[in-house]
């Protein structure tokens, strides 16, 4: 939490996990085919394949996992799509966070016979910046919908894959990624999964974040009524400044909070106005009817707590998505774990994918 005159330390953390993203990375367990099709046909082991493909100039690299399975079978796929900041292929955002949630998702749909692919975007990995190098101010979130989109049309395309059987899946800032190439994308895509979602508006979303913290701070008695009524206050009127367009009065912030509000004026301020201009719930009313859609939200998530989903839920339901719709996940965290089992992906994670899954297979 933060105080006016110092808890440096959690200021940090405040401004860590609010300026962009978490990620996770591991290793890929392979899933197995049934003895009578091993038998019936020989099988072509699981193998991770790195990719690259070209975006706007900058190479992209990647990992495409391949499970186990018979020659020439075309199986269902996943692209998966990280959440904010420099989270990498794996969903981590090394040295600092490794909770390696794409890494694991990727295997749990691996244990279900589903090729994956994960990347590494704009800053991150093997990737890095690229083109953007010397001008990464001019990053904006229509860059990496772009980058999203020519993964998902390169994942459609692989050998092993059944091109009609092609979904997405983001995590936190991914999902809003994910919705945007399903939206328009070719091949259509057999479904969308929203995994502890960006659900409403990227500044909104912070706001609320920041004062959820505050408050926190005052229960802990690491801040005083006031001071949060203070700093509130300024959070509210930096939000309003950004969004008109003006320099934010960061006076009255903790030195932690108020680099956060000047990076966002400041290096991040074309990235930050992109995605805080798309309504998520507005981007979910465009998809094709009956698109398959999976909505998350973890009891326990901090980040994206269930009730701020209610509106993005109610535009998939206008949308006439089908199922399964939003699924709440009794003592899940943001990162899809169970704080207790925090080295696996909670089951009921495990089993929402698995009903998104089945949900208009082809």
């Amino acid at each position: 939490m933060i105080s006016i005159g110092g808890m440096p330390r959690t200021a940090r953390r405040i401004a860590r996990s609010v300026a962009v993203g978490t990620v996770m990375v591991g290793s890929i367990a392979a899933g197995s085919l049934p003895a009578t099709a091993a038998q019936a046909r020989p099988a072509t082991p699981a193998a991770d394949r790195e990719i690259t493909f070209t975006v706007d100039g900058t190479i992209t690299y990647g990992t495409l996992h391949i499970p186990a399975h018979r020659r020439g079978q075309k199986m269902p796929a996943v692209l998966l799509l990280p959440g904010s900041g420099p989270t990498d292929r794996n969903g981590d955002q090394p040295p600092a966070l490794t909770p390696h949630t794409l890494a694991k998702l990727a295997g749990a749909l691996a244990g279900n016979g589903v090729v994956s692919l994960r990347f590494d975007k704009y800053g991150t990995g093997r990737t890095g910046l690229g083109a953007y190098a010397g001008r990464p101010e001019t990053l904006d979130h229509p860059a990496f919908v772009r980058q999203a989109d020519a993964a998902y049309r390169l994942l459609a395309g692989q050998p092993e894959v059944n091109r009609r059987a092609v979904r997405l899946i983001g995590h936190s800032e991914g999902a809003l990624t994910a919705l945007r190439v399903a939206v328009t994308a070719e091949p259509r895509a057999a479904g969308v999964g929203l995994l502890q979602p960006l659900a409403r508006r990227f500044l909104d979303v912070l706001a609320q974040q920041l004062h959820d913290q505050l408050a926190a701070a005052v229960a802990a008695g690491q801040l005083s009524r006031q001071e949060q009524l203070t700093i509130g206050r300024a959070v509210d009127q930096a939000v309003a400044d950004l969004r008109a367009h003006r320099p934010p009065d960061t006076s009255a912030m903790p030195p932690a909070l108020a680099e956060l509000f000047r990076a966002l004026a400041g290096p991040s301020r074309r990235y930050m106005e992109t995605i805080d201009a798309i309504n998520p719930a507005s981007v979910a009313h465009q998809l094709p009817p009956r698109t398959p859609a999976l909505l998350t939200c973890g009891t326990i998530d901090q980040q994206v707590p269930c009730p701020t989903t209610t509106q993005l839920t109610a535009a998939l339901e206008r949308a006439h998505t089908s199922g399964p719709g939003r699924i709440v996940l009794p003592g899940v965290a943001h990162d899809l774990t169970d704080p207790a089992n925090p080295d696996v992906l909670a089951s009921a994670t495990l089993d929402a994918l698995r009903r998104f899954m089945r949900c208009g297979a082809r």
